[in-house]
């Protein structure tokens, strides 16, 4: 595949015709997210009567964002890092660049099977039955993620399997800073009979771009879950909050522990993985600030 598009993405900043492609992604707002087709070795957008197979997503046009250029190389770079060092079931993912060189985010859509057949999927501010008219504008952020896991648990057989996954999701944005992580970025899949959560997408380190906050719900972890000390003192949770959702949403003490001593250090790998990357030298310098923050944090010891 050539990963040099053959069109100036950028030229398609509010054209109708892209509005309407992007629309046929997502019906919650026009997002900078446009349905691709790979035809030979080429990128193209995918015309009306073309199912797509893929998503490109440029750097956003929203100028308030800090260095907003890098985006799409630090979601690639975080994908990376949770597919190649934890081993966290990732949506097929790379770059292509404009002619400019300007890095363009590409994934592989995982609902569409290699004949062109689409796989039911649905996310969970649909499975949770937030919507902006019932919650409001930023319905998405509306919750905790114990309402996710307990949809998982009513609606996956093998929820157990599913729920470790989905706890790891957790541990994982919270210790690489995606503060975006809300309920539109979490989906079940249907494969065969039977309803699994879906393969990660959207993990990007947002504290580069913006000051956000620890989660990506309102709700946090849970809307009634008892706050370790450090927690109430620091205003950031530590390892003992994550070990206390663990228990709360069924998940055996052996394998929380399992999950969460991955976490208790930054991989030299993942550092490496940080240094080939194509952000600059100041972001991967950023990026490794951030991440050691997060999992000094973590380690903090509760009373």
């Amino acid at each position: 595949m050539n990963p040099i598009l053959g069109f100036d993405i950028n030229e398609f900043q509010n054209v109708g015709e892209i509005a309407e492609a992007m629309h046929r992604i997502s019906v919650s707002g026009v997002q900078e997210k446009f349905p691709a087709i790979i035809h030979g070795d080429a990128i193209n957008i995918a015309g009306d009567n073309e199912r797509s197979t893929h998503i490109l997503k440029p750097a956003p046009w929203d100028a308030t964002l800090r260095d907003r250029k890098m985006i799409p190389a630090n979601e690639h770079l975080t994908m990376q890092i949770a597919s190649q060092i934890y081993g966290i079931s990732t949506a097929a993912n790379g770059l292509c660049f404009t002619q400019k060189g300007q890095p363009v985010y590409i994934t592989r859509r995982f609902d569409i099977l290699p004949d062109g057949m689409k796989l039911p999927m649905e996310d969970f501010a649909s499975i949770i039955g937030k919507s902006e008219q019932i919650a409001g504008l930023h319905f998405k952020y509306n919750g905790s993620y114990e309402d996710i896991a307990k949809a998982i648990r009513a609606n996956v057989a093998a929820w157990m399997v599913d729920m470790e996954r989905f706890f790891e999701l957790i541990v994982f944005n919270y210790i690489y800073a995606n503060g975006d992580a809300h309920l539109k970025n979490f989906s079940l899949i249907r494969t065969g009979q039977d309803y699994r959560l879906a393969p990660a997408y959207d993990l990007i380190n947002t504290s580069l771009h913006v000051n956000g906050d620890d989660f990506g719900l309102d709700g946090g972890l849970s809307s009634d879950i008892e706050k370790s000390d450090v927690y109430y003192r620091t205003g950031h949770p530590c390892r003992r909050d994550f070990e206390r959702f663990g228990e709360k949403i069924g998940l055996v003490k052996k394998r929380i522990n399992r999950i969460l001593n991955k976490y208790i250090i930054f991989p030299e790998c993942a550092a490496s993985l940080v240094d080939h990357s194509f952000l600059s030298d100041k972001l991967k310098r950023n990026y490794i600030r951030i991440v050691n923050e997060r999992i000094s944090r973590f380690n903090r010891v509760s009373e």
